[in-house]
């Protein structure tokens, strides 16, 4: 399907995803939000081994669109839940699309361009990245983005840049974990990103998937119930075709059929 705010671009099993607002910093609105949502509910239903979130232009996101967020200020409370209901969708079905979403980070990432960067399994950022969680100079708050913010840093970190809505550079993201790898600059972003998917491509692709909702679960999860689901994953995955199949590889010291 053709997008009319995102370039969505399929080839070698990676789906690329390109928040195309360059005029607006790649800052999202109802339009953008709509077609994340409609491009992230039927992710499932395509044959890819991972995602590229991107933007165009030299800023990765600046958050909400000016524009947008005009129209709020006289929104009831009614159609700001509405409207913020949307918005939580779009960052639940990214942050639970079944196959590995890599961020490439440039420039800025502001507000709800840092939920994009904290919804990523893996973000990589170029050093001259810069982030900010600014809501509260707007008197208002990063709610929906919140729970994917704090689980990627932690409430000390998410503390101190919620209250102060400061901005801080890539180096500092790296430190808190809400990047995962720096880069010197923009230019070194795309080897980066294909060192990744390299790596990604040498995994099982169906355990990559497993892995994933592993992860989901045990962080949701007590103890008690997380032991019994693991026991389980595990005992599926080795007799699986694709565990058997890389299993056997790695005892007679081949590739895996997938990493071919």
């Amino acid at each position: 399907m053709t997008y009319k705010t995102l370039l969505v671009e399929e080839g070698d099993g990676i789906l690329t995803v390109t928040l195309n607002r360059p005029d607006v910093h790649n800052a999202f609105n109802d339009e953008l939000i709509a077609e994340a949502i409609d491009l992230f509910e039927n992710i499932g239903a395509r044959d890819v081994r991972a995602i590229v979130l991107r933007g165009t232009g030299p800023n990765f996101c600046a958050g909400a669109d000016l524009n947008w967020m005009s129209k709020m200020v006289s929104y009831t409370r009614e159609q700001n839940i509405h409207d913020s209901s949307l918005l939580a969708k779009m960052y639940a079905l990214m942050n639970d699309c079944p196959v590995p979403l890599i961020g490439r980070i440039q420039g800025a990432a502001i507000g709800g361009g840092v939920g994009l960067v904290s919804v990523c399994d893996i973000a990589i950022a170029a050093r001259d990245a810069k982030f900010g969680l600014s809501e509260v100079k707007l008197g208002i708050l990063p709610a929906v983005i919140s729970p994917y913010v704090i689980a990627k840093i932690g409430v000390s970190h998410a503390r101190a840049l919620f209250f102060t809505g400061e901005r801080f550079d890539a180096e500092r993201a790296l430190r808190i974990g809400l990047v995962h790898r720096m880069v010197e600059d923009a230019e070194s972003l795309d080897a980066a990103v294909e060192e990744t998917l390299k790596q990604l491509r040498s995994s099982g692709p169906e355990a990559v998937r497993e892995c994933k909702k592993l992860i989901a679960f045990v962080a949701t999860n007590e103890a008690v119930e997380s032991i019994p689901y693991t026991i389980d994953a595990i005992s599926t995955r080795r007799v699986s075709d694709e565990g058997q199949q890389g299993m056997q590889a790695f005892l007679r010291k081949e590739k895996a059929p997938w990493a071919k």
